[in-house]
């Protein structure tokens, strides 16, 4: 089967409108962490890292993750795999403008990732598909990406709810959004979502972020079992309608002071 291979120009009858005949982006995209009766496979804690993605391989990695996380496919589709890559082509330009500081209304994107070395994930009988796509090369390491997330410092993230905290002047900076939440399917309920928002909130600290907010859709247990276990409180939801115009599951927000940053 061909992997997603690094970026590189796709055949020009692969448009947005074709491919979007042949995939459905998961309804619940702010995050895809959890999914109940799978199996475990055990990673060693002492060989995970978070840490912010700065290298574009890396960046790639997580965005091929993203793909797998948050989009089904039909596995009998012609040019399945180009379509995969496009997908993945796409985000990996988005989080490249994000983090790089040129998308309008964000003041600061950063990708946070969970990765552990090659030779660990090997051992665990995953999918050697997982390891090539999501592999990125770190130090002369090859390390997989097995969780990824944005931390967005902004006033709000497009089409969303908008968190209320802090108030008045100081929101542009003081105010920051998880998003892009997901953890690889073959290794949830290792924790690995819980580090990574633990992580989030480190970073969030440090660039004096006083107020955290997550979206997730309504219906995703899992993902807020999480939040709430990480600290964060429901403050609003999303009103029907608007779910209704979007075509997805209603969305609560979440909100996680952080300490001694609080206005």
């Amino acid at each position: 089967m061909a992997l997603l291979s690094p970026p590189h120009p796709l055949p020009a009858q692969f448009s947005v409108s074709t491919a979007s005949l042949l995939f459905r982006r998961r309804p619940t995209t702010a995050c895809q962490v959890c999914t109940p009766k799978e199996a475990v496979h055990r990673v060693d804690p002492s060989a995970l890292t978070l840490a912010e993605s700065l290298s574009e391989n890396e960046l790639w990695a997580a965005a091929c993750l993203r793909v797998r996380s948050f989009y089904q496919f039909k596995p009998s589709t012609f040019g399945l795999q180009d379509h995969r890559r496009y997908l993945a082509e796409r985000e990996f330009e988005a989080m490249k403008e994000r983090v790089g500081g040129k998308r309008k209304g964000f003041r600061r994107v950063s990708c946070i990732n969970a990765s552990v070395p090659l030779s660990q994930i090997s051992s665990l009988s995953v999918s050697d598909e997982f390891c090539a796509e999501c592999k990125f090369n770190k130090d002369g390491e090859d390390r997989v990406v097995v969780g990824t997330l944005d931390l967005n410092q902004c006033v709000s993230l497009p089409d969303e709810i908008t968190g209320i905290k802090p108030e008045g002047i100081g929101a542009d900076f003081a105010r920051a959004y998880l998003s892009n939440v997901c953890v690889a399917k073959e290794l949830h309920r290792n924790g690995l979502g819980y580090a990574l928002v633990s992580k989030s909130k480190l970073v969030a600290q440090e660039w004096g972020i006083s107020d955290l907010y997550v979206h997730v859709a309504v219906d995703n247990e899992p993902a807020k079992k999480l939040y709430m276990k990480s600290g964060f409180v429901y403050e609003n939801d999303e009103p029907a309608w608007q779910a209704r115009f979007l075509d997805r599951p209603r969305r609560i927000l979440l909100w996680f002071g952080i300490p001694g940053l609080q206005l």
